[in-house]
């Protein structure tokens, strides 16, 4: 008996070359200015937007100003070259038969010139599309667009080409709109509906009232009305949606498909005894939280959870007591940081956390402790031996650290939890190979800082489970933001009146500054980075600063002249005043980190190197310098650094900014510490691809028309339609042309999505 026969994608018409369809000199203008080859490349090549031309009106009844649109018939026209000797300009008289009208066209070439005198040969009858301008006291349209008309073309007719609404494409000097638009059409016109394959099933069209393929292409580029456009816009948004959604479904079921060790809590282990010791009540989110963690732990599948929440509201407490059950159960869990800094101050507060707990193997340790082990790349030789015989062993329960955690050599005794912070800084290849640690696949629990709005959270990180804490735990006090713009002397001195009134109430400060400086070749002492950075802090000496030239911005200011200037300020005598960025030897920035938290520094001049993880419960005040060149989201991130402990907090936006969308952001930024909202508007202020990972990957961002702030009901529709469909055919046999789809995906495209 034979194997019974899956159906197969139809052949499309889409993947055709353009070649065949429009000849080679027009195909060969596509693909070298706008990456067009195939059918569908053009017929997915969207309009930017569409305009409607006026109805038509006479000759004698055009007024200057006027949007008009006319149809007459040539009556002369000529071409001369202008006194630059390159540029021709093209004039030509048209009538309606009643009265006349000049037409002025500006060609950049001879041969430009030559094509529009051939094309307003006398007695061509077209329809001119222009602005009414006045010219030596006669009526013109200059650069109108022109549309032949056919002969034989009734009033009805013209009249309905004339209210046509016209596709403006996104094009290039040399493949102008109206040659895509000839391009379309062309294309259209040979197009079979049943050569274009729909990868959105026909029972979900149905469901949904969305047109096929075939006829949103012809209502987005050929619309008769706005609504058409407007009706194949929606199909084509809910495709995009659609096929990632399916895609992510499919990863999230062979995700649950996988085995995986059960660790479900132990009574009178080290969990239970670091939450009796806990000297404060978990907040409702961290307790529902642990819950749903436990449970996922308790499972023989895999966990793949994403744990998002706003800054402060404790996630790396809810990470802690996942480790404690996995550890509990005689198994490793590990967690991963980007940065050296991070990793070290990760290490420091679960040590800090657990106390005692933390001392399995010392004299007097409790029964049931373990041990927190560190390694980084740039560890001494003896400590790494060290730190990877305790890992090797499973002496180390729970072992932090950098990307040096993922290389040859690290051998884990037995991986059971990976818990990634700061998710978005690691590339798939970094997780897996911490994944592949493991005999059987680990839970993973993957952390954010930065807020996710729910539409990017079903989009992007659609192959997870979400968890959010929105609750800040009892203690943290609230911190108040303000911008200060540095060409204000007397607010600058102010600013840095207030970091030393709080250092002299026992409390510290950071001040952040947008770069290194000390060896990129803008910034170092003597430079003119040096200069802009007394500027800016000296405050009262503040003179104008001279431009540099059409609108060009000084150098960001770099953190090692911030902090030379801060030492000789007035506002700064008496006070240690330290310096932390990313490429200082190792030891160094963990004594300025160390002597930070002890209270030893009281103003720590950094990069964003400080951003996520840092904690020091006595820093009340942060500056930020050049707060304009920082991110929303950055901003927010590096606000949560003050006010973790008694006291509040007071968070300086400096700023050189002029009156615009960058001193909008940091207002933004001022107004509200929800980081929800300041996600969202974040979100909305960047381009969608940035919101994919664009700027991360390198990966050009596949979605056209889908805005993922805009589109929360469309996705929440296609994620439950796709969710349907991989669950009753999940290999996709049943749907071939969306199976097709799926298997086209580049491999960029796909390791993205496969950020879980």
């Amino acid at each position: 008996m034979s194997a019974p026969m899956h159906p197969s994608a139809p052949p499309s018409a889409l993947h055709r070359p353009l070649k065949a369809e429009l000849g080679a000199p027009t195909a060969a203008a596509l693909e070298k200015h706008l990456h067009l080859v195939t059918v569908g490349d053009l017929l997915r090549h969207y309009p930017r937007r569409y305009v409607t031309r006026a109805e038509l009106t006479p000759l004698a009844g055009l007024s200057p100003g006027e949007d008009a649109t006319v149809v007459a018939e040539v009556a002369t026209v000529k071409s001369r070259r202008l006194r630059d000797g390159r540029k021709h300009l093209v004039q030509a008289v048209v009538t309606d038969g009643v009265a006349e009208l000049d037409l002025a066209f500006f060609a950049a070439s001879p041969w430009q010139a030559e094509f529009r005198t051939r094309q307003l040969a006398p007695g061509t009858r077209a329809l001119f599309v222009g602005k009414v301008g006045v010219y030596n006291q006669r009526l013109q349209l200059a650069q109108p667009e022109v549309e032949e008309v056919p002969e034989g073309l009734s009033d009805e007719e013209l009249a309905a080409r004339a209210n046509a609404v016209i596709p403006v494409y996104p094009a290039t000097e040399k493949v102008s709109s109206f040659k895509i638009s000839k391009a379309v059409a062309t294309v259209l016109g040979t197009l079979a509906d049943d050569e274009v394959p729909d990868p959105v099933p026909l029972s979900v069209r149905e469901r949904l009232g969305l047109v096929s393929l075939a006829e949103a292409f012809r209502k987005l580029h050929a619309p008769a009305s706005a609504s058409d456009h407007q009706q194949a816009r929606r199909r084509l948004r809910f495709e995009e949606a659609f096929v990632l959604q399916v895609e992510l479904a499919r990863r999230r079921a062979a995700l649950a498909d996988l085995p995986a060790s059960a660790y479900p809590p132990r009574p009178g282990g080290v969990a239970e005894a670091f939450d009796a010791a806990l000297p404060f009540t978990l907040t409702q989110g961290q307790a529902a939280v642990g819950e749903r963690i436990r449970e996922d732990l308790s499972s023989t599948h895999p966990m793949n959870r994403l744990l998002q929440g706003e800054v402060g509201s404790g996630k790396t407490l809810v990470a802690l007591r996942a480790m404690l059950q996995v550890v509990d159960a005689g198994a490793q869990a590990a967690l991963l940081a980007p940065t050296e800094v991070l990793a070290v101050q990760h290490h420091r507060s679960l040590t800090a956390a657990l106390g005692d707990l933390a001392r399995a193997g010392e004299l007097g340790a409790p029964e049931h402790a373990t041990r927190v082990t560190l390694l980084t790349g740039s560890m001494g030789t003896a400590a790494r031996r060290a730190a990877l015989l305790a890992i090797t062993t499973g002496e180390a329960g729970i072992v932090v650290g950098t990307h040096a955690l993922i290389q040859d050599g690290v051998d884990f005794f037995d991986l059971g939890l990976a818990v990634i912070d700061e998710q978005h800084r690691f590339g798939v290849e970094q997780r897996d190979a911490l994944r592949a640690k493991s005999g059987l696949p680990p839970h993973v629990l993957v952390m954010t800082a930065t807020p996710i709005p729910r539409t990017v959270a079903m989009t992007v990180f659609g192959d997870l489970e979400v968890s959010t804490l929105r609750e800040l735990p009892a203690g943290r006090s609230p911190i108040s933001t303000h911008v200060v713009h540095e060409s204000k002397s007397h607010w600058l001195d102010r600013a840095w009146s207030k970091v030393r009134q709080e250092v002299l109430e026992g409390r510290q400060a950071f001040v952040v500054a947008p770069r290194i400086g000390d060896d990129d070749g803008t910034a170092g002492s003597g430079s003119d980075g040096a200069a802009w950075a007394m500027l800016a802090v000296r405050g009262s000496d503040l003179v104008p600063t001279p431009p540099l030239g059409d609108g060009e911005r000084r150098p960001p200011l770099a953190a090692v002249d911030v902090v030379d200037e801060l030492r000789t300020h007035a506002a700064m005598a008496g006070l240690r005043v330290e310096l932390l960025h990313g490429r200082m030897a190792p030891e160094a920035k963990d004594a300025v980190m160390s002597a930070f938290a002890a209270g030893q520094v009281q103003v720590l001049v950094a990069t964003t190197v400080v951003e996520v993880g840092v904690d020091v419960p006595n820093a009340t005040v942060m500056v930020v310098m050049d707060a304009d060149r920082f991110g929303v989201s950055q901003l927010h991130q590096l606000r949560g650094r003050i006010g973790r402990g008694g006291h509040p907090g007071t968070c300086l936006l400096v700023t050189g900014a002029e009156p615009g969308p960058a001193l909008e952001r940091l207002e933004a930024v001022a107004a509200t510490t929800d980081g929800f909202e300041l996600a969202r508007a974040d979100l909305e202020a960047r381009q969608e691809g940035d919101v994919l990972g664009a700027s991360q990957s390198g990966y050009k961002s596949s979605l056209r028309l889908l805005r993922v702030t805009h589109d929360e009901v469309l996705i929440t529709s296609a994620r439950t339609e796709a969710t349907a469909v991989v669950q009753l055919d999940p290999s996709l046999e049943l749907h071939p042309v969306l199976r097709a789809e799926l298997a086209a995906m580049d491999a960029e495209r796909q390791a993205y999505l496969g950020r879980g």
